[in-house]
């Protein structure tokens, strides 16, 4: 049987970028961005993790820039999916989301570097170059606030019960804060609802809550503080 080879992009000239957005007005604003500095250039857009993975045969970008929150699909599986099939291929995450909540977890999924849509374009673009260039990229507060907690064992024991949930409860309690239903939160996650209910229960106990109405309140009121909302 022959073997089909994926080829990363071959232009010498300039690096490739995928942007990967559920936001058609973000997407462009990166884009532009992009397109703009000398040495780079968009490889393609998407508006779900499922369209930008479509994107990747038979020729790779150089770098794939990707938000979190996408209607079609999380982020962090995104990322896993991304450094599954091609482990070789960095993405760098650029989010509305706290760092100090999401960064980490992103790093963890495989994310080369993280950066707030807050930031300067000129931000971007040296946080784009650091990573082509096979470094990590978070802000000064960020790689502070990190390597604190790998030195600092007051500090890791302070985290905040949020901190203690899987990446897969964090996911699932961020989606109860949207409002969203057992049943729904399956078929969004592709999971069993037994599945989410079991994570439902994981979660209650390692943030101390007594009910699965708290649970509900507990994150509806996390996600209208935090702005993580889609």
């Amino acid at each position: 049987m022959a073997t089909a080879f994926i080829k990363r992009s071959t232009s010498a000239a300039r690096k490739q970028i995928l942007v990967v957005d559920d936001h058609p007005m973000m997407r462009t604003g990166l884009a532009q961005i992009v397109n703009a500095q000398p040495g780079l250039e968009v490889f393609g857009e998407a508006g779900s993790p499922a369209e930008a993975l479509e994107k990747l045969s038979p020729k790779l970008p150089d770098l794939i820039m990707a938000d979190l929150t996408m209607k079609g699909g999380s982020g962090f599986e995104f990322i896993r999916e991304v450094q599954a099939r091609h482990p070789e291929l960095p993405v760098l995450v650029v989010s509305m989301h706290d760092e100090n909540v999401y960064a980490e977890r992103a790093l963890r999924a495989g994310a080369r570097g993280y950066i707030m849509k807050e930031e300067s374009p000129d931000q971007l673009i040296t946080a784009i170059l650091r990573v082509l260039e096979g470094g990590i990229y978070l802000s000064e507060n960020m790689s502070t606030l990190l390597l604190r907690s790998f030195t600092n064992a007051k500090s890791r024991s302070a985290k905040s019960p949020l901190q203690c949930l899987t990446d897969r409860e964090f996911e699932i309690y961020q989606i109860i804060g949207r409002g969203k239903t057992t049943e729904e939160i399956a078929a969004l996650l592709r999971i069993s609802p037994q599945t989410v209910d079991v994570h439902r229960a994981q979660i209650k106990d390692k943030l101390n809550l007594k009910s699965g109405t708290a649970l509900v309140h507990h994150a509806v009121q996390w996600v209208e503080t935090e702005g993580s909302g889609e």
